[in-house]
């Protein structure tokens, strides 16, 4: 079992999950050249990135990407976007992407899960009444895709975590994010301190969380393969 995985830059790679998976990762860099494929491995997990989804012409592997995951949401494979990627997602199977008109959300914010996320086969080890998630973007998909399940909502933006099909998730937040990484955001964007102090601060919590999440994804594409 291998998964592809998109990553769009240098400063927003696997993170944590690069351990919490348990499976090989083929990771492809397009902004370094390397051709985006035509098909996944068994899983694909799309990574974020400061990029719009729709700045083609800035990043001409966009396209490409969006069709990999139409192409992979559309065979039933499991796929995971994160951030940007769950962005890309939205837009390449039908939902709209656009400038957050509530601003930049970024540092630590608590989500909630809808009721679809009880039996929901990603996000259903870890439901309870609210979870804390590492934020940082600034576009917002503002409706999704034809028969995508909300699963997850917030108060500044409400698609936080949605479902297409049986085997293809989007999530707005970062549950791959090390606090290195998300400090290494913060000054790349000049931003308060404070606000890389306070996801290192809820660290343990942010890993309690999200691991099992990477973890079941992983056993998804496992199951899948057989």
């Amino acid at each position: 079992m291998r998964i592809t995985v998109i990553e769009h830059e240098a400063d927003a790679p696997l993170g944590y999950f690069a351990a919490w998976l348990g499976l090989p990762c083929d990771v492809i860099r397009p902004y370094l050249g390397e051709p985006v494929p035509e098909h996944a491995a068994d899983g694909l997990i799309v990574l974020g990135g400061e990029m719009a989804a729709w700045e083609d012409e800035r990043c001409p592997w966009l396209p490409a990407t969006r069709a990999l995951i139409r192409r992979s949401v559309a065979g039933g494979l499991p796929v995971l976007g994160i951030c940007l990627g769950a962005q890309l997602m939205a837009l390449a199977c039908g939902g709209t992407v656009e400038r957050g008109a509530a601003g930049v959300e970024v540092g630590t914010c608590a989500l909630t899960f809808l009721p679809a996320a009880q039996d929901d086969p990603l996000l259903s080890p870890v439901v309870r009444a609210e979870a804390v998630a590492a934020q940082f973007h600034g576009d917002a998909m503002t409706s999704l895709p034809e028969g995508a399940t909300l699963l997850m909502t917030g108060e500044r933006y409400p698609h936080q975590a949605f479902r297409l099909g049986e085997r293809a998730w989007g999530v707005q937040f970062h549950p791959e994010v090390t606090p290195e990484i998300f400090a290494g955001w913060i000054a790349a964007t000049g931003r308060d301190p404070a606000l890389a102090a306070e996801v290192k601060a809820a660290d343990a919590d942010l890993v309690a969380t999200w691991r099992p999440v990477a973890e079941a994804f992983a056993g998804i594409v496992r199951t899948t393969g057989r």
